[in-house]
């Protein structure tokens, strides 16, 4: 039976990227959302969508449907003296805030004397991803998480902390 729209689902995962594995959330908590959302990337939700409670796969997701080809032109030259107190280094990741505000990662490429090339692709962009994935639970969402889009297992509680099926963790995952 296929995962519906708006189905909350649960799932533990890893990923590669070639041989090396890039995240994993294997004996952690479990990745919950709501499916058909766009709260995870388009290629491993369209592989997990005839997937069943308890059912493992491995699912190659190409670029396309997931961060996306690397783009030479999202490079930038920035003036080094935006990054004073910083110790750079070649390959660093750093956070910063988008014209959106929202949060940025970039990745210094190359630091001169006077600016630094930094890179706003994101870091699995252009590369075949591998996921192993096992489904740990299909549900339907409750008036609430449907209204919100936001899985009861993480939604935050009034003083900040995540809830959980075990109580309330201040650990939030």
């Amino acid at each position: 039976m296929a995962i519906e729209t708006n189905q909350i689902v649960s799932i533990e995962y890893e990923v590669r990227d070639g041989e090396s594995v890039v995240d994993s959330n294997i004996g952690g908590a479990p990745l919950v959302f709501m499916f058909g959302k766009g709260q995870i990337i388009p290629g491993l939700e369209n592989g997990i969508i005839n997937m069943g409670i308890g059912e493992k796969a491995d699912i190659l997701v190409k670029p396309v449907d997931a961060y996306g080809e690397h783009n030479p032109e999202a490079m930038q030259e920035v003036p080094k003296d935006q990054f004073a107190g910083i110790d750079l280094e070649k390959g660093m990741s750093l956070y910063g805030q988008g014209e959106d505000g929202g949060t940025v990662q970039v990745i210094v490429q190359e630091i001169g004397e006077e600016t630094v090339t930094i890179d706003f692709n994101h870091p699995l962009a252009g590369k075949d991803l591998m996921f192993s994935v096992t489904i740990n639970n299909v549900r339907d969402a409750s008036a609430e998480e449907a209204m919100t889009g936001v899985p009861a297992e993480n939604m935050q509680d009034d003083d900040g902390c995540c809830s959980t099926d075990t109580g309330s963790s201040c650990g939030c995952h």
